[in-house]
């Protein structure tokens, strides 16, 4: 069983720490530029990769268009259509914070439903 070193506050500030140290390195190294992630795309853009083919999303029904939308698991996707969209040129890319929820996930220690990752 893994014990922490440090308490919440601190393990807090520790991540908050290593999140801007590394992100900056990263960016200017691989010449990357931070773009926002979305927390759901609409079902059946192909925007939402399903990881394994196994992963059932989480889904919502937007009240003012009908339509459903679901809370991202993987930007891989997403990540390929931001790079066109935004007319990055070659040599250069993005990074993002994606926030998601995979209610499929096998959760130990360092796995859970909700995750707060890198991606670039």
């Amino acid at each position: 069983m893994y014990t922490t070193k440090l308490n919440e506050f601190d393990t807090q500030n520790a991540i908050a720490l290593v999140k801007e140290k590394f992100s900056h390195e990263l960016c200017k190294r691989l010449t990357l530029s931070r773009v926002s992630a979305p927390l759901f795309v609409k079902k059946g853009s192909g925007l939402n990769d399903d990881l394994n083919g196994v992963e059932r999303p989480v889904c919502f029904d937007i009240k003012e268009t009908g339509e459903t939308a679901e809370v991202v698991h993987s930007l891989a996707k997403w990540k390929r259509m931001a790079l066109m969209r935004y007319n990055f040129p070659v040599h250069t890319g993005l990074y993002t914070d994606m926030n998601a929820i995979r209610r499929d996930e096998e959760c130990d220690n360092i796995h859970s439903i909700y995750v707060d990752q890198w991606d670039w």
